[in-house]
């Protein structure tokens, strides 16, 4: 009995590793041209006619950002990026940034509002400090109303708007000693 069931097995493990061995070239002979790799000649030809950040996808999180879970900030790119403890980017978004910019370092949260009235007088929610610069307060929030206007070119601002959606992510996401890195 032993021995006609090792046999049986072994049958039915060779049936297997044919059947995947079919399959599997069954699925690369239908598989699109483009996700082959490409020669080296093509490699070659692609490096050579790309700039250094050329055709940087703009939602790509900057390579300078650091690891870890955190908040990436583009100053720049006016961008927020909530990375995950694996480097994974959980969500992105595009923000409104008030007159007066961060300098690219690495912060942490210091303090959360969860409604106030801003420092410009519009009532805002989910508010997420994480910087001073000459005595303004530096942080994310979203409007009550939901609106996002350009901020007053006059007054000195540190209100990064959001929407509101993306407000309630970033405060659950942004508790206090989250890492907040900005670059550029």
């Amino acid at each position: 009995m032993v021995r006609s069931s090792s046999g049986i097995v072994t049958g039915l493990t060779a049936a297997a590793l044919a059947a995947i061995g079919f399959l599997t070239y069954q699925a690369s002979a239908n598989a699109p041209d483009d996700l082959a790799e490409p020669s080296s000649a093509e490699s070659a030809r692609t490096t050579a006619q790309k700039a250094p950040g050329a055709g940087k996808h703009p939602t790509a999180l900057p390579a300078e950002s650091g690891t870890g879970q955190r908040v990436v900030y583009s100053v720049d790119g006016d961008r927020v990026w909530l990375v995950g403890p694996r480097d994974r980017v959980e969500h992105t978004f595009k923000v409104i940034p008030g007159t007066v910019d961060p300098a690219p370092d690495a912060y942490t949260v210091t303090s959360r509002s969860g409604t106030i009235t801003g420092s410009d007088g519009v009532a805002v929610e989910h508010v997420v400090r994480f910087a001073n610069v000459d005595d303004i307060a530096i942080g994310f929030s979203a409007a009550r109303d939901g609106s996002t206007p350009a901020p007053d070119p006059t007054r000195k601002l540190g209100g990064i708007r959001e929407s509101r959606e993306n407000g309630n992510k970033m405060w659950q996401f942004a508790t206090i000693g989250t890492r907040v890195v900005v670059v550029d």
